[in-house]
């Protein structure tokens, strides 16, 4: 492990402590690369993602895809966190704290708001990151192909219906560029690349596609580094002027993320999944499409509704607590 990998969650919080610094003293500037976007996926952010995906796309195995079918607990497993207990769990933590425990603090109209974003998470399973997530834990990159995929098209005919259903609205309108874009951007496209790129090497030598992934590695790093920084800086003003709100939203989102990561693991165990499957299988549970949530927010109740900002603390407060339970996973893997 490189020094990038070793001292990967220090450098995450060196991100956010200059994302939030450099948020307050140039918000022009971040204003400028937030403004960056189509259908409301920010460009720059796109890039970043590319460089941190792009190697692990290059060990995508074809030959080994059609393998996958022989092994469906894991994607079983994936699917049924995913679409049959996520959102729902999401919902009841959001109604819990914010119409009970944070009563006091809330007015009724905000807490709704806050309920609605955090059920927009819940019901918006991550796409591109969970490409990182795989890598750090040394997850089985054809596999994980194959779960974001069919995530990917369930999303395409479950996401308005559940989110409907759970927000009581029947004219919920899914903003199909972003989730369309989104997908093109974050798999097809860079899923492309990493096929022509590996296709390449092997006629080269049959060592050349790990040599150039052991280069590519802390690039990765240095993207997801990189993302943190912009995402803090984007919303460095939110984080001074509402510091109570963020961490009262804060609070139901990480029970979540580890109550969902622990759910997923448990059936992982139940299921005899070996370790290179249970991890990624357990971590694309526990993150968010975070764009397509706040697109879906934003237009449902407005740029500047609670509804919005509850999504957006759902970015601010995935890649953490992802860390640290990519720090599980590793920790639990046998020798």
């Amino acid at each position: 492990m490189g020094l990038f990998e070793r001292f990967l969650t220090l450098w995450v919080a060196l991100g956010i402590v200059a994302g939030v610094g450099l948020g307050l003293l140039a918000p022009g500037t971040f204003q400028a690369i937030a403004a960056v976007e189509v259908a409301h996926v920010n460009l720059v952010v796109a890039v970043l993602i590319w460089v941190m995906i792009y190697p692990m796309m290059i060990q995508i195995d074809w030959s080994a895809v059609k393998d996958v079918g022989k092994k469906p607990r894991g994607l079983a497993l994936t699917l049924t966190v995913n679409w049959l207990i996520k959102p729902f769990t999401m919902a009841a933590l959001g109604v819990l704290f914010f119409h009970y425990l944070f009563a006091p603090w809330v007015d009724p109209q905000s807490a709704s708001e806050y309920i609605a974003g955090m059920i927009l998470l819940g019901v918006a399973p991550c796409t591109a990151m969970v490409f990182v997530w795989s890598q750090l834990v040394k997850g089985d990159a054809n596999y994980t192909l194959v779960q974001v995929s069919v995530n990917d098209l369930i999303m395409v005919f479950a996401f308005a219906p559940i989110a409907a259903f759970l927000l009581g609205v029947t004219d919920l309108t899914v903003p199909w560029e972003t989730l369309l874009l989104s997908t093109v951007l974050y798999v097809v496209l860079p899923l492309a690349a990493g096929m022509a790129t590996r296709h390449v090497l092997a006629r080269r030598s049959d060592h050349a596609v790990g040599d150039l992934v052991a280069h590519l590695k802390p690039w990765s790093v240095v993207g997801l580094i990189a993302t943190v920084v912009l995402l803090f800086g984007f919303q460095a003003e939110t984080i001074v002027a509402k510091p109570l709100i963020i961490g009262l939203i804060a609070i139901p989102l990480i029970l979540q993320t580890y109550g969902i990561f622990f759910i997923s693991w448990w059936g992982a165990k139940l299921l005899k999944l070996p370790h290179n499957i249970a991890g990624p299988a357990c971590l694309i549970g526990t993150s968010n499409f975070f764009e397509l949530a706040v697109a879906v927010a934003i237009s449902l109740f407005g740029l500047n509704s609670g509804a919005a900002l509850a999504t957006v603390v759902g970015v601010l407060v995935e890649v953490p607590v992802m860390l640290s339970l990519v720090w599980l996973v590793n920790r639990a893997q046998p020798a």
